[in-house]
Formats: structure tokens, sequence, C-alpha cells
């Protein structure tokens, strides 16, 4: 009996054990991660969600629009990019290491569209390279809370692509996209505050408006060199006569 017993105890602690070692350590094939508090993110295969931009130093960017971050912003650069507010502006803004700004249609950074500000959607999308962020004003040191409220919440039209991670501006300024395709375009950017000869966007586009392939700017027209006219004489004054010697 006792023998009965021994072997019961040891059938049941045979099959409860893997039941035991299950609850422990989850497959994790079968864990589902749930994002709390964040809407959906968008899918980089909706044309509605990538921004293209044309530019002059040879090609295409793609953007990837992340409306779950700043759904503000990203719905404020669609309405701008149909109405071709971006086609021509130049990137007035370029910092080797940091950053290359656009969006600005008087090209020195004061600029903004007739929209109203954007409020700030500040997010936990990093500046890493190739983020796309909403260039604001910036607050001067012992600024009043009112003062840096009101910087904050001044974005528009204006946005920079981020050369190199810096982290430290995080949270400070709103990430709305991110670089997909093409970075090494943004790269080519002429460097300058301003740039002597500036960079720009040829073109703006939203991918699901079905835009043309990207077509290469026109070459800058060769201006003939002036038909020089020949050079006019220089007349000397004529030498004078030598005087004429009196008779002795």
């Amino acid at each position: 009996m006792r023998f009965v017993t021994t072997f019961l105890v040891f059938i049941l602690a045979f099959v409860a054990g893997p039941a035991f070692a299950a609850k422990k350590k989850p497959d994790p094939k079968s864990a589902v991660v749930t994002t709390v508090g964040r809407p959906d993110i968008p899918s980089a295969s909706d044309p509605e969600n990538l921004l293209y931009l044309d530019l002059s130093t040879g090609g295409r960017v793609v953007i990837w629009l992340r409306s779950d971050a700043a759904p503000k912003m990203v719905e404020r650069v669609k309405t701008l990019t149909r109405q071709h507010f971006y086609d021509g502006l130049l990137f007035h803004r370029v910092i080797e290491g940091f950053m290359a700004q656009t969006g600005d249609p008087k090209g020195d950074g004061t600029g903004g569209s007739k929209l109203p500000d954007v409020p700030a959607e500040f997010n936990w999308l990093p500046h890493v390279r190739g983020a796309v962020s909403a260039a604001r004003e910036g607050s001067a040191e012992g600024a009043t809370v009112e003062e840096v409220t009101k910087a904050e919440n001044s974005a528009n039209s204006q946005f920079f692509i981020v050369f190199n991670p810096i982290l430290k501006i995080d949270r400070k300024y709103t990430v709305f996209g991110r670089v997909i395709s093409g970075m090494d375009y943004v790269d080519a950017v002429v460097r300058g505050e301003p740039p002597v000869n500036p960079s720009r966007i040829l073109h703006a586009y939203i991918a699901a408006d079905n835009p043309p392939a990207y077509a290469p700017p026109p070459p800058a027209p060769v201006v003939a060199p002036a038909t020089l006219a020949p050079a006019t004489p220089v007349l000397q004054p004529a030498p004078k006569a030598a005087p004429k010697k009196k008779a002795a």
C-alpha cells in the first residue's frame, strides 16, 4: 500500500511539474505585446502616410509620416504639400552634424504659412538620424512661463531633418516623421546659415496623390560672355615742333 501511494505521488508530480514550469516560463512566441494609451502606428506602406520631397541635390526623399505621434503637425504638412506651398523653398539653415531646415517662404527663418500655428505635440519619438521635426521659435534664457509656452506652440510650416542623433532636444520639438529612403540626398544639401548657394525642394507630394517620377532640375542657363567692343584708341597729343633757332 505504501508503495502504491508513493507511486501515485510520483505520477502526480511528473504530470504537474511541466504545468507549473509553463506558468513560470511562458512561451515567448505566444506573448502579445500591447501599447497602452497610444494610437496604432500608421503603415509605412500606405501612400497616404508618405511625404515625397524632390530635392535639387539629385533625387527623391521619402518620409514616413507619424500621425500616431503628431497628428496635428502631420495634417498641417499634408495640407501645405497639397497646396504646393513647399515647391521651390530653400534649405535656409543647414548645420553640419546637426540638421537641415526648410519650409520658410521668406528663406530666412522668420516666415511661415497663413494658417495658425500648430500646438506642441512633444512625443516619444527620438531625434535620431533621419528624424523629421517641426521647427519653432526658441525661448531666451530667463524667459517667463508665458514666453516659453508661446515659443513651444509656435510651429507652423518649417521643419528640419536630422543628420546625426541629437537626443538632448527630445520632447522639446515635435518629431512627426522619419526619412525611410533618399537620406543621401539630404546629406548632400549645401551647408550654411544661410548657405551661399542653397539647395531647395523642387516639389513636395503626398504619395497617395500619384505624383510624377522625380525630374532633375533644368540645367542652369549658360550666359554667353558679352561681345567686347573694339577698344577706343587713346589719342596722344601731337609732339611739339622744335623751336626755330634765331639767326645770328
